[in-house]
């Protein structure tokens, strides 16, 4: 299990830690930007923050239990939103927290852009996970194992 830390001498986070440390000979599960669209491709929430910040949670869940993960298995993430405005990453934030994944604590990094890759699209979450002990899941071509649909296609 990843060591997980809140440095002493720093400000106290809120929600993560400072440090994740994976000792060696764990699996690690590096997961492609969770973003808002649902099974069929398409863009849920638009212009509405917090809508898109859970469907990308629920989409970042499935990724992760396709590893055979689960949120609290989640060591670093990287929370993209595109705004200038605190208020606005503070509101995904609070989805973020409300989620359970920062219960772990993880690291993470939260931060304003000016967009990205698909039309409408306001949030997308990249993350790492430690995969548990045990087998891993099954591997191999099957629906949805293509690169999806083009970024700005929705």
């Amino acid at each position: 299990m990843a060591e997980r830390a809140i440095v002493s001498g720093l400000f106290p986070p809120p929600g993560y830690a400072h440090t994740a440390v994976v000792g060696s000979g764990r699996r690690l599960v590096f997961l492609a930007g969770a973003v808002p669209l649902d099974a069929d491709g398409a863009l849920v929430g638009e212009g509405d923050f917090e809508a898109q910040a859970r469907q990308v949670l629920a989409n970042l869940e499935a990724a992760l239990a396709a590893e055979g993960c689960v949120l609290a298995d989640v060591v670093a993430t990287h929370v993209y939103v595109v705004s200038g405005h605190t208020g606005d990453l503070s509101r995904v934030w609070d989805v973020v927290r409300a989620s359970g994944l920062t219960l772990g604590p993880h690291t993470s990094t939260l931060l304003g852009v000016a967009c990205l890759g698909y039309t409408g699209q306001l949030v997308e979450i990249t993350a790492v996970a430690e995969a548990p002990e045990g087998p891993e899941p099954g591997r191999g071509p099957g629906p949805g194992s293509g690169p999806g649909p083009e970024p700005g296609a929705a």
